[in-house]
């Protein structure tokens, strides 16, 4: 056993009388009128005279004890709300984040203010509804897994797989107009190479790419 460790300074043990309070509680009377006996025992005062007591002997005490009643004088409205209290210790509540001195700030801005710090950059933490509308990213559109023809397709209009519909039919339709024969006077020694071009627009529109 370690007799140092930190855990034994946060022990307590009550602490009994000294002789010189034992003999004062002795001297002091029963606070009971007519009673003569010595007041060695402690009885509560009762609500709104918390932490004071009355001095009793053993006798007085006991019939003290029997008819005390801490709610003497409230009504079932007042004992209820004082249960009530006594969950949270009868302190003062309020909602998370915001206390009555920042209630007033967070008022005109539409949005509590809050006396934490946190880091918030993707507006995870702000509540639906206050202050501005919450920012939430728009997801982006699933693309088809891309297939080897694809690819190719592709390949062939001279695009690599990050091309999007519209790129894919600009590009299209610049090369169609590039090696067409009307566009060349009428030379047909590119319509391989056109052929080419069409058979790959229509693979890509076929996998949904454009």
């Amino acid at each position: 056993m370690d007799l140092n460790s930190r855990l034994f300074d946060s022990i307590r043990i009550k602490r009994k009388p000294t002789c010189d309070e034992a003999k004062a509680a002795s001297q002091t009377g029963c606070e009971t009128p007519g009673c003569t006996n010595a007041g060695l025992y402690r009885a509560p005062k009762g609500r709104k005279a918390e932490g004071q007591y009355w001095r009793f002997c053993i006798d007085h005490v006991r019939a003290y004890n029997a008819t005390y009643n801490y709610f003497d004088g409230m009504n079932d409205a007042a004992v209820q709300a004082y249960q009530k209290d006594a969950v949270i210790g009868h302190r003062p509540t309020w909602a998370m984040g915001v206390n009555p001195a920042t209630r007033a700030a967070g008022a005109k801005t539409g949005e509590p203010k809050r006396d934490w710090a946190y880091v918030d950059p993707l507006d995870i933490l702000r509540s639906e509804g206050v202050g501005e509308t919450s920012r939430r990213a728009k997801p982006e559109p699933s693309r088809p897994r891309l297939t080897v023809a694809a690819l190719k397709a592709l390949d062939v209009l001279g695009l690599d797989e990050n091309a999007d519909t519209a790129a894919i039919k600009a590009q299209y339709k610049v090369l169609v107009k590039r090696f067409h024969p009307d566009a060349n006077g009428g030379d047909r020694s590119f319509e391989e190479r056109l052929r080419d071009i069409i058979r790959a627009h229509d693979t890509l529109r076929a996998a949904g790419l454009c």
